[in-house]
């Protein structure tokens, strides 16, 4: 690796969250040709993992948590990174870029460049700190903590949340042999992203297989004496509801979303007010560079927050150039991309004539979601939707294609039941340097799949 110039140390470029998107950082930045150092820090014991079969595979028991790695120790190694796991960042001055760790010596690591990739927090419900029976879902301590405890069929689960990571856990408890109550704010699991009708299709599948969905609100939960003596001395007995009401249960999954990790960026800076211009784009404020903080890392086109700090994955929230609005996007596959993205428009900044001139990141997302058998699929942004167009495929309500619209712009197609290469034919409805225009994509989604 380069050791600087005579007499100056090697210039560093720092990671933060070794996750899907920070691996995709650090291997996009050595591919590009960084010979610096390179840290990526992890606030987690393991090496990069995936997190999609957390609620699937590794909960059902069918994988073992080796499984989930991302990358060999040999793979890794070949990265020459400097590695620190089990690690936290502590603060972030991002006018000098400064990078400070919860170590036990505070290291402070002066940076060319920062990404940070920390993804999100679960959310959790009121008074339920210490109370035995309650889980959530986010790490592989958290999968494997529930895997154990349904390890024996015949617990009564209460889910709490009926979006995809709720709606796929539920699927998988119930195959466990649990029973199983989702519950939600709509009538439907991931009715908000999904809409009504496509949303009704997933609630009957759910209910074929034995879910009872109960629509409300969570407001905390019942407990009485735990009969392990732990050291809280409470065990769940149910959920309690807004509305008065009370779903019995011995095993609680708390999935009510989640909260960007964005907590250690605060002494960087003053945060922007929401809307404020980022920092990246030139705003700043005197005594520091100024960071949106309002929903995650405010990012510009490029994925910069600020000069030579970067935003990437869950995180991130970024201006999409070609939809015209910013987006924070959590799935698997914007993380890669918005990684090796950020790393490659870092290295735009910190020397063009030799990496080149920065590219705006304007994905079209992806996301999957496996409950039951039924394999879900869509390109593009479907939340938001004011207008659905949904058809079944030779009249099978359990294989149909959706098209969703917003001011009259198609922005995203699903596909329920159907093969990948079906959807992956519909992609090129919400692809291109525009939205396209409703009417003129719905003609062309008929076509697509009516023939």
């Amino acid at each position: 690796m380069t050791s600087g110039d005579r007499g100056r140390p090697a210039p560093r470029i720092a990671v933060v969250g070794a996750s899907a998107a920070g691996l995709a950082a650090v291997e996009g930045l050595r591919r590009a040709g960084w010979d610096g150092l390179l840290t990526l820090v992890g606030d987690e014991p393991h090496p990069p993992y995936d997190r999609p079969p957390l609620s699937k595979q590794v909960l059902s028991g069918s994988w073992e948590p080796d499984r989930t790695g991302l990358r060999s120790a040999e793979q890794l190694a070949g990265l020459d990174l400097d590695l620190r796991l089990g690690t936290r960042a502590a603060a972030l001055d991002a006018a000098a870029r400064r990078l400070t760790l919860d170590d036990a010596e505070r290291t402070v690591l002066d940076c060319a460049g920062i990404v940070v990739a920390t993804g999100v927090r679960p959310r959790t419900l009121p008074g339920t700190e210490g109370v035995a029976g309650v889980y959530v879902l986010r790490s592989l301590e958290d999968a494997l903590a529930l895997r154990e405890r349904l390890a024996a069929p015949g617990r009564r689960l209460a889910v709490v949340g009926d979006g995809v990571l709720g709606a796929e856990a539920a699927a998988v408890a119930t195959g466990l042999g649990h029973r199983v109550v989702l519950i939600g704010s709509g009538t439907a699991p991931m009715g908000r992203v999904l809409g009504a009708e496509t949303g009704a299709l997933l609630a009957a599948v759910h209910r074929a297989h034995g879910v009872e969905l109960r629509a409300g609100r969570a407001s905390g939960v019942v407990t009485g004496p735990d009969p392990a003596g732990g050291p809280d001395g409470r065990h769940v007995t149910g959920v309690r509801l807004a509305d008065g009401g009370t779903v019995e249960a011995d095993t609680v999954l708390v999935a009510t979303g989640s909260v960007p990790a964005v907590d250690w960026l605060g002494p960087s800076g003053e945060a922007a007010a929401p809307g404020a211009e980022v920092a990246g784009a030139g705003a700043r404020a005197a005594g520091g560079v100024r960071l949106d903080l309002a929903d995650g890392l405010g990012c510009d086109a490029h994925c910069a927050a600020a000069p030579g700090v970067y935003g990437a994955g869950d995180v991130a929230r970024w201006y999409h150039p070609v939809l015209g609005r910013t987006l924070r996007i959590e799935h698997r596959m914007n993380a890669t991309e918005q990684g090796l993205a950020a790393a490659r428009n870092l290295l735009a900044e910190l020397d063009a004539e030799r990496f080149g001139a920065p590219r705006p990141f304007a994905p079209v997302p992806y996301f999957w979601s496996d409950q039951f058998g039924l394999k879900l699929q869509a390109y593009g942004v479907l939340e938001g939707a004011d207008r659905i167009e949904v058809l079944c495929l030779e009249k099978d309500p359990l294989r149909l294609a959706a098209l969703h619209g917003r001011e009259g712009r198609a922005t995203g197609v699903l596909g329920a039941g159907l093969p990948p290469r079906t959807v992956r034919g519909l992609r090129a409805l919400v692809a291109g340097d525009a939205p396209a225009d409703w009417d003129e994509a719905l003609a062309a989604f008929r076509t697509a799949v009516q023939g």
